[in-house]
């Protein structure tokens, strides 16, 4: 089970994110917080492995309480779940280590999403004591705190990330489609989203060809 603290002032999205995530296999709640200071002193009392954290706090915000856990080297991995969306924010949250960053307001599969994919990132770390370059590569692909490429006009970090780590997590391939779907996207832009991703190597398309009608294009994470 993942231990996980949820930080969050306003009672009724504590209460959401609290029936989100109980309903995500191997997530266990073992603290809440509704400030940042006392967010610091749960996290260090407790260590639990991932923090969900808002950034709009009574206190110190969030982009502070998170360079406190740094600062004072916790063991702990937090994913943002916050209405703030300006890019300089966002920069500086993937700087300081978060896995993920989801805007509210969010569909319960965008957390789901976000919940898995960390799992599985913490199942690969902990299979092994030592780890080939392959993977790292893996993970370092899972994690894609940021993309050093300029991405194309109407195509963001946040999103590319969402869309790599829903698929790194599927064992088959999924149609536009089905990520729109698994994702909460319009299925127009999580398409624009598998095509740039097809073109510049970071997933794998199949074509299924079925007795009637086009074939269907299908996207397999490339790791």
């Amino acid at each position: 089970m993942v231990r996980t603290v949820i930080v969050e002032d306003d009672p009724m999205v504590m209460e959401v994110n609290r029936q989100y995530i109980e309903n995500v296999d191997g997530f266990q709640i073992v603290g809440t917080a509704e400030t940042g200071a006392e967010a610091i002193e749960i996290v260090k009392k407790i260590k639990p492995q991932l923090v969900i954290l808002d950034i709009f706090l009574p206190d110190k915000d969030g982009l502070e309480t998170l360079r406190e856990i740094r600062q004072s080297n916790l063991p702990t991995d937090v994913i943002l779940v916050t209405a703030v969306r300006d890019a300089e924010t966002i920069r500086q949250v993937f700087r300081l280590g978060a896995v993920d960053y989801i805007v509210k307001p969010f569909k319960f599969e965008r957390i789901k999403s976000a919940l898995e994919a960390y799992k599985a990132l913490l199942n690969k770390l902990n299979k092994k004591e030592s780890l080939s370059q392959e993977d790292i590569d893996q993970i370092t692909t899972l994690k894609t705190q940021e993309l050093s490429e300029e991405l194309p006009k109407g195509l963001t970090e946040v999103t590319m990330k969402q869309v790599i780590l829903y698929l790194f997590k599927q064992n088959e391939s999924l149609s536009a489609e089905e990520v729109a779907e698994g994702i909460g996207l319009a299925r127009v832009t999580a398409r624009r989203y598998l095509d740039y991703l097809e073109k510049t190597g970071k997933v794998k398309l199949e074509v299924q060809y079925g007795s009637v009608g086009r074939p269907i294009n299908r996207y397999r994470n490339n790791a």
